[in-house]
């Protein structure tokens, strides 16, 4: 008899890619002579946010512009990243939060099982706090289930780990 074999469907970002990706956006963004006036500035909030700003509008786009470059070369999703308003400041300086994605949501969970669900295939999906959880009794199902999740565009980037087979 076959045991249950699983893996968890995840969505998380190496914050210390992250890090490296605003170290390497400031050095390019204070090396650039079209941003030199522009004050560019990036940080990290805690372990789920960055704060951008810049002297205007136009500028800080740019800023953000080249921080997205370097999070893609370090292989950070730009999907994990949800962009609050610009925040016009005194002189005409402008802010943005951008906050980090870590975890699935509950309604993006609650749509990864259903699509397990509707697809037909012997699978059970499971959500587990901020994670899915996939079992079956068989690997090929399972296999079925990641070409099938990473075909669909749930606007967060997905990682498949935990593969167990018992």
């Amino acid at each position: 008899m076959a045991g249950e074999n699983s893996f968890d469907v995840v969505s998380k970002v190496d914050i210390q890619e992250v890090r490296n990706a605003i170290d390497q956006a400031l050095k390019e963004v204070k090396a650039r002579f079209d941003l030199k006036d522009a004050k560019g500035e990036i940080d990290m909030e805690g372990q789920d946010a960055i704060n951008t700003g810049a002297s205007d509008e136009y500028k800080l786009k740019s800023v953000i512009e080249i921080l997205q470059q370097k999070l893609v070369k370090r292989g950070v999703s730009i999907k994990n990243l949800t962009f609050e308003k610009v925040v016009e400041g005194s002189h005409g300086s402008a802010r943005q939060k951008i906050k980090l994605q870590q975890g699935i949501p509950s309604d993006k969970a609650k749509q990864i099982v259903a699509l397990v669900k509707d697809s037909k295939v012997k699978a059970q999906a499971s959500i587990q706090g901020d994670t899915v959880r996939v079992t079956s009794k068989d690997r090929d199902v399972l296999q079925s289930v990641i070409a099938l999740l990473k075909n669909k565009d749930l606007g967060i980037d997905l990682q498949f780990t935990n593969y167990r087979s018992n």
